[in-house]
């Protein structure tokens, strides 16, 4: 859900509220009915929307929690710092609809059986976030490349750090889209269902003959997985994809199980250029 549109819903939450306990109750509620009320109304029309689930949460926690708030009377310092903290970590994540997702380790060790054994490669991780899951695979794997791309300020600094003394580690701050995936063997995203379309158009476009896109999670909708990888019990689900990208008058071509993804544009948004800070 767009910011504009989540204020939006808050906005016509609050009037409606207002509105009905002003005009509907007898004699007037108090301000604790009304927030109880308006966090309701925002809940259901989000729900309406067809918002995710957690943005119906937040819809529904965000009036009382901010009156809750002005009740324990916090100095206003602590509210920017919080701001500044979160901006740090979710950085653009009303933008890309793409939270801090983190894989854990069952996931982990499917992932690292899941890679090539009889070979090098070089895997990119789409949204690393803190760079656990690199250093996990980077010391599995001394014999491979790992770069990892992450735009959020905090979660890339705390992935530089971990992963500093490690050789074969790399970590970009970086908008995930600008990232060529031609330069991979293996890219794995863990992001969310909204940016799944766009990423498969991407790597039809762009990935090499042989190349394995591994999605944990979330399916590129419309396309059939090569395998899926369900692991030890607690391990997240992975599918991968074998993409055979070639381009021919500036468009891209795909065969096998992926040949639906063959008509897209020649360009995406975010594809050209250099690295987005």
């Amino acid at each position: 859900m767009h910011l504009f549109r989540a204020l939006t819903v808050q906005f016509i939450a609050w009037a409606v509220a207002v509105f009905a306990l002003l005009y509907t109750v007898s004699p007037p509620a108090g301000l604790t009915a009304v927030v109880i009320m308006q966090g309701g109304i925002a809940a259901a029309l989000a729900l309406a929307m067809g918002a995710p689930r957690w943005w119906v949460i937040i819809h529904l926690l965000f009036s009382p929690l901010v009156v809750g708030a002005r009740a324990l009377d916090i100095a206003p310092a602590w509210y920017l710092f919080a701001f500044i903290a979160l901006s740090a970590i979710f950085w653009s994540t009303f933008r890309t609809r793409v939270p801090l997702f983190l894989t854990n380790r069952a996931t982990a060790r499917a992932l690292l059986l899941t890679l090539p054994q009889d070979k090098p490669i070089h895997l990119v991780d789409l949204g690393c976030g803190t760079g656990s899951l690199l250093r996990r695979l980077a010391m599995s794997r001394p014999d491979c490349r790992f770069t990892g791309i992450e735009n959020a300020p905090l979660p890339w600094l705390i992935a530089h750090l971990r992963n500093r003394h490690l050789p074969n580690v790399t970590i970009r701050r970086a908008d995930l889209w600008s990232a060529h995936l031609g330069h991979f063997d293996v890219v794995y995203a863990f992001l969310s269902p909204v940016p799944m379309p766009k990423l498969g158009r991407k790597a039809a476009l762009e990935m090499r003959p042989g190349a394995l896109l591994i999605a944990n999670s979330f399916e590129i909708p419309g396309l059939s997985a090569d395998r899926i990888v369900e692991g030890e019990p607690g391990a997240r689900e992975l599918y991968v994809y074998s993409f055979a990208c070639r381009r021919s008058n500036n468009e891209p071509a795909a065969t096998g199980a992926n040949a639906e993804l063959a008509p897209v544009p020649a360009a995406l948004p975010g594809d050209a250029g250099g690295l987005v800070a």
